[in-house]
């Protein structure tokens, strides 16, 4: 588990922009279930993803004439429990983070790995977003 000290200032950059932490798996679960479309950052340390991962997120909610309902994100390796459970409604994908999901009426629509993210600037995650939030949204 990651100090609060270190995951603080990056759960900031998304909760700061609108983004509700989903802490428990409870809370998970309630808020998938719920009809419209959920955006779920699995936030990292990884600095070599989550470096362009939470700004690219941040650029498309900002830039997207759609959006999802609802702007989610919990912390990998900090918010263990929450983020095991949204895993449990990421398969068949193996665990990965940073990540990002989107979620329509509790069904997975569209999903990037980190290997989707890792040596992309934030501006291509983008526009990999907006795509999805065009068709979804």
């Amino acid at each position: 588990m990651y100090p609060a000290e270190l995951v603080m200032p990056m759960k900031a950059e998304l909760t700061d922009n609108g983004f509700e932490e989903l802490l428990s798996p409870e809370k998970v679960d309630e808020t998938l279930k719920k009809e419209g479309t959920t955006l779920v950052m699995i936030n990292s340390v990884c600095g070599c993803s989550a470096g362009t991962a939470r700004p690219g997120v941040l650029l498309a909610v900002a830039h997207s004439q759609k959006k999802p309902d609802r702007l989610t994100t919990s912390f990998a390796g900090f918010d263990m429990a929450a983020v095991q459970q949204i895993r449990s409604h990421l398969l068949p994908y193996p665990p990965s983070s940073p990540a990002i999901a989107l979620f329509k009426d509790g069904q997975l629509v569209h999903f990037i790995e980190r290997h989707m993210i890792e040596g992309r600037p934030a501006q291509m995650i983008a526009a990999n977003l907006v795509d999805a939030f065009e068709q979804y949204c």
